[in-house]
């Protein structure tokens, strides 16, 4: 078990923005069982009324099942990230069957274990941010078609924050083809790291030195507020499901 310099700090946000249904679901738990381990969730449900809500339930549903059962001592994360994935997508398909909407939805999840390695995944245009004071790390890549655009340098990334098509996803949970599996590792998390997952609604207005900034500045219930109310700003009066949860890892008092 590695000595921890830090102490963590989370809160998550959420904010129907300007549409009539909220379609987003965030939550994070503490492990029942074992201290300093987390997870946290958030989907970005899509399809009809009240089916994107399923949607995003089911993956809530699914996490929470599967944490409780979850042994950091002996259970591999990724492997449970992978689960949460693969069976949300199951039975979202299954809704679609036997309702007549047609239920999609976004993933993305950290799970942070007790000796403090931290472990992410991500299905569609929901992102992770990981920062370093307000350096950003890394972050996670949309499956969406603006982004096989910058991949392929047809576009920068800037032409991409406001491209038209921007909300046309190449992957996600309740789609016919399989979701894809996009995971990632931090060895250690470290004193000064915050881990921000936020849905479209949230980074679409913002530039990454901006949330940098905020994350680095104001603690994760001041921050959560700060930028649900900014986008709301920004979006004048055209603004998405809002939802986020922000995980600071603060330096203990010496």
């Amino acid at each position: 078990m590695t000595n921890k310099a830090y102490r963590l700090t989370a809160a998550s946000g959420i904010h129907k923005g300007d549409r009539d249904y909220q379609q987003d679901q965030v939550m994070v738990l503490s492990h029942p069982r074992a201290k300093g381990c987390l997870l946290a969730v958030l989907a970005d449900g899509m399809g009809g009324r009240s089916g994107g809500r399923k949607a995003s339930d089911q993956v809530m549903m699914t996490a929470r099942q599967l944490f409780e059962r979850y042994d950091p001592a002996s259970d591999d994360a990724d492997a449970i990230l992978k689960q949460l994935l693969n069976e949300a997508h199951t039975v979202i398909k299954l809704i679609a069957i036997s309702a007549e909407q047609e239920p999609h939805s976004t993933l993305v999840a950290f799970l942070l274990n007790p000796g403090g390695d931290c472990h992410w995944i991500h299905a569609g245009d929901s992102r992770i941010y990981h920062y370093q004071g307000k350096q950003l790390v890394k972050r996670t890549l949309d499956h969406s078609y603006v982004q096989l655009l910058v991949n392929r340098g047809e576009i920068t990334p800037e032409q991409a924050q406001n491209h038209p098509k921007s909300n046309i996803l190449v992957g996600c949970l309740g789609s016919e083809n399989d979701p894809p599996v996009s995971l990632h590792h931090i060895a250690q998390m470290r004193a000064g790291d915050v881990l921000m997952a936020c849905s479209d609604g949230v980074w679409h207005y913002f530039t990454e030195d901006e949330l940098g900034t905020v994350l680095e500045a104001l603690a994760p219930r001041e921050a959560s507020e700060f930028l649900i109310e900014k986008a709301r700003e920004r979006a004048r009066g055209t603004g998405d499901n809002l939802s986020l949860v922000i995980v600071k890892f603060e330096p203990m008092p010496s």
